[in-house]
């Protein structure tokens, strides 16, 4: 992948910047997503959530942070994933998007990864068109690949009740 990073002049070279991003990865359904770590404002273990009706099927219900109503959404859902199973407990991850706070509902919350621009893909053709409309590109690690989720078009419900 070619860079529009900014370059370097040391003693007469030029020397590309390598931009490192840090991500909060997540598992769903044994894949591995990551968020920007400056999107997340919390990491939540299980909690209880309130439905709220007529909601479209992907958000959970409402839970209460501090005094803060959240709306929890749940990913696996949203992806087109089976759901969890009931005796397995998830966690959220709590995201701040146009001010209001949201629990995205994953199996598992990961480390941090700082990970190179110059690793980053775009997404594979093959990719589900679902994973396309919501992810950034993908990052090729060690054992699986990571899938980078776009918190706004993760958001965006409008795109999902047309299909």
């Amino acid at each position: 992948m070619s860079t529009n990073l900014p370059a370097k002049r040391t003693a007469g070279t030029e020397v590309a910047v390598v931009k490192n991003e840090d991500f909060v990865t997540m598992t769903i359904a044994e894949q591995v997503f990551g968020i920007p770590v400056l999107q997340v404002q919390d990491v939540l273990g299980p909690q209880r959530i309130t439905r709220i009706p007529l909601a479209p099927p992907e958000v959970a219900g409402s839970l209460n942070l501090r005094g803060r109503i959240v709306t929890a959404i749940d990913v696996r859902l949203r992806l087109g994933l089976p759901l969890r199973d009931k005796d397995k407990p998830g966690m959220s991850i709590v995201v701040d998007h146009k001010g209001e706070l949201y629990s995205l509902m994953v199996d598992s919350v990961g480390e941090v990864l700082s990970l190179t621009s110059d690793d980053f893909e775009r997404q594979p053709a093959t990719m589900d068109a679902r994973w396309r409309e919501v992810s950034t590109g993908i990052y090729r690690l060690r054992e699986n690949l990571l899938v980078v989720l776009d918190v706004s078009r993760l958001l965006n419900f409008a795109n999902t009740e047309a299909a």
